[in-house]
């Protein structure tokens, strides 16, 4: 755990010191009062259904060894009044962006490879897969979960101290800036870039602006740095354009500087070739090849032997409801419902259309979201290439799918095949009802959705 002395914090944010010693420390930084560590720095977050303030309390009787709440400090009498006199407290009119401030001074402390990710999809495979190849070799540290955006990205810099060797930060967005202001808070010295695709279009509004933003990662690495860009992508021209630091891209076409060759997808994961090599890792699908080889090609980029890190790839996996596999009753059923976006639902079908050894392949897919005028187009999209990768028996959840199902009719799956649930429990109740051994069922859907329950009532038998 890093260890802040007060003055430090009230420095690097400009934050005011109401009272307390300046020269004392705190273990650790938290915005959780459920999960906060002894000892640990307490900054209390405000949103518009929440204040931070009222925790500061709770904070308190948890063990924090200061406070950041939101001021000025002559508005906290109330809020002071419940505090011991000793504890440290910190009055600032942004503690959301004191915390960013503070995780940028604690980043500027350290002399250790950062290396960033962002990507449409991805993001969260690739860092996994990244973290545990450097594992083998490094004291590494990375984004706990999805902690991808202005509050989490400061919690994984927090978490990296003086026996820390590489840092990977995740770096999510769904509005334009978000990217370049997580990349000066984290200063990454080398990034990846997984793909371009049609994602959160609701706020960056078209692929160029996803394309825009994205880039920032790779617009803001050091001349000494590398960014790592797929070379499958049509945008990586455009990103390469942007960045000074050395490119190094991956393939599964043949057109990178790592090229994985003749992939094909088996009941224990995924072979292919690499540079004379025959690889075979746990994760299904040519998307996750893609994500291997970008962390492959970061290691490399860290001047990491590729022989050095590759006994870890049979220990890698998805991650929770990431193509995570179940089997009950003789149906094999996939749970693919962290999130989707059209580019990882049409890989999700290419998995599916690739399994062999089962007699239906049956595909339940809920609306995708935050696509803003585009949500018609890319989900029909999606309906076109189920029909056109054999898939069996389609179950669609939302009301946006509806252009899916207009989609894979056009695309030649018979109306007989495709099924509308009006929620997650018909669509449940549907697969139960006509799931038979030796199907396989794949779920996938936007969070939101809810289809994790979906398939929480398949594995319980509900």
């Amino acid at each position: 755990m890093i260890r802040l002395r007060i003055q430090n914090i009230v420095d690097s944010t400009g934050a005011e010191l109401v009272r307390g010693d300046a020269a004392r420390t705190a273990v650790g930084v938290s915005t959780d009062t459920r999960s906060i560590e002894q000892g640990a720095f307490f900054v209390a977050l405000s949103g518009p259904n929440f204040d931070g303030n009222r925790f500061a309390s709770a904070a308190q009787r948890a063990g924090a060894g200061g406070l950041l709440l939101r001021g000025p400090a002559s508005e906290l009498e109330s809020t002071l009044a419940d505090l011991p006199e000793e504890l440290p407290v910190l009055a600032h009119a942004e503690p959301r962006r004191a915390l960013s401030d503070l995780a940028s001074w604690h980043r500027s402390q350290l002399n250790i490879p950062v290396i960033g990710i962002t990507g449409s999809c991805g993001k969260t495979t690739t860092k996994n897969i990244l973290m545990e190849l450097l594992t083998t070799v490094r004291r590494v540290i990375g984004s706990p979960n999805s902690f991808n955006n202005d509050i989490g990205v400061p919690h994984t810099l927090f978490l990296a101290d003086e026996d820390t060797e590489a840092l990977v930060v995740e770096m999510g967005t769904n509005h334009p800036g978000e990217i370049a202001a997580l990349c000066r808070t984290a200063r990454p010295t080398a990034g990846i870039i997984t793909n371009i695709g049609a994602s959160h279009l609701e706020g960056l509004l078209s692929l160029d602006g996803v394309a825009r933003e994205k880039g920032e990662l790779a617009a803001s690495l050091p001349r000494d740095g590398f960014c790592v860009l797929n070379a499958d992508c049509s945008w990586t021209p455009t990103l390469r354009a942007t960045t000074a630091a050395q490119v190094i891209t991956f393939s599964v076409e043949g057109n990178g500087d790592l090229d994985a060759r003749d992939p094909w997808f088996h009941s224990g994961g995924t072979t292919f070739r690499l540079e004379g090599r025959e690889i075979t890792f746990p994760l299904l699908g040519r998307h996750n090849v893609q994500n291997l080889l970008a962390g492959l090609a970061a290691c490399r980029g860290l001047g990491i032997e590729l022989d050095e890190v590759l006994p870890a790839v049979s220990r890698l996996s998805g991650g929770h409801r990431r193509m995570e596999r179940h089997d009950v009753e003789g149906v094999t059923v996939f749970d693919d419902t962290y999130n989707a976006n059209p580019e990882s639902a049409k890989a999700s079908v290419r998995v599916l259309a690739g399994l062999h050894g089962f007699d239906r392949r049956i595909l339940v897919l809920g609306d995708m979201l935050e696509l803003g005028e585009f949500a018609a187009e890319l989900h029909h999209a999606v309906g076109v290439d189920a029909a056109a990768n054999g898939i069996d028996e389609l179950i669609l959840v939302g009301d946006l799918c509806r252009a899916t199902a207009a989609g894979a009719l056009e695309g030649g799956l018979a109306q007989e095949h495709i099924h509308h649930a009006a929620d997650v429990d018909e669509a449940a109740r549907f697969v139960r009802d006509s799931w038979r051994k030796g199907d396989v069922v794949l779920v996938k859907g936007s969070r939101a959705v809810g289809l994790e329950r979906l398939v929480g009532d398949l594995l319980e038998g509900r």
